[in-house]
């Protein structure tokens, strides 16, 4: 297991570093903007998306669903090496990452808990098969697969289950129409 993350990178609306603050006081209301990250595994040529509900220990937005993966870059930290790491961390596997759109977001936790500020950067990753999941229990309450279409229409019906960069970040991805870019890899573990 990694060790806790005790300071994020900062950066400005179009991605400049703009040097390191403490996670939890940039997570404080109303927020410092920081570099974070949304990976997203399909199967199944990207008809199935594995999602992950949050920890019940999560600080911000516990027990919500979220894409695969979601985490913030460590200094010296490359995408997608990254995103590939942490997803073996939560997770227990790990497959090619491609980098995709990024976009900034603002949301605060309906708890009063803090903030999220993040210019959060999509990686998009295709499976074959079925990954053996070991989820980390302190990043992760449950996981499954599901179809983009009943996954859709349950974030419609029930939005407030889903985590709201997870509302924003799925069109995104569902608009990136080059599907040969994100091909079928085999998991590893």
């Amino acid at each position: 297991m990694l060790e806790p993350m005790s300071f994020v990178l900062l950066t400005t609306e179009d991605g400049t570093p703009m040097g390191t603050a403490e996670r939890q006081a940039a997570h404080a209301t109303p927020g410092m903007l920081h570099r974070a990250f949304s990976a997203f595994v399909f199967r199944k040529g990207r008809q199935e998306l594995l999602i992950q509900q949050r920890s019940k220990d999560k600080s911000l937005f516990p027990l919500l669903w979220a894409n695969t993966c979601c985490s913030h870059l460590r200094e010296g930290e490359m995408l997608p090496d990254a995103a590939q790491l942490r997803l073996h961390e939560e997770l227990g596997f790990t497959c090619p990452l491609k980098e995709g759109p990024s976009f900034v977001y603002r949301a605060d936790d309906p708890e009063g808990r803090g903030t999220e500020y993040e210019y959060d950067t999509i990686l998009i990753g295709s499976i074959q098969g079925d990954p053996p999941l070991r989820p980390d229990p302190a990043e992760v309450n449950a996981v499954k697969w599901i179809t983009t279409e009943e996954l859709t229409k349950d974030m419609h019906s029930h939005p407030l289950l889903y985590a709201p960069w997870f509302h924003l970040a799925l069109p995104m991805v569902m608009r990136c129409t080059n599907t040969n870019d994100y091909a079928s890899q085999s998991p590893k573990s």
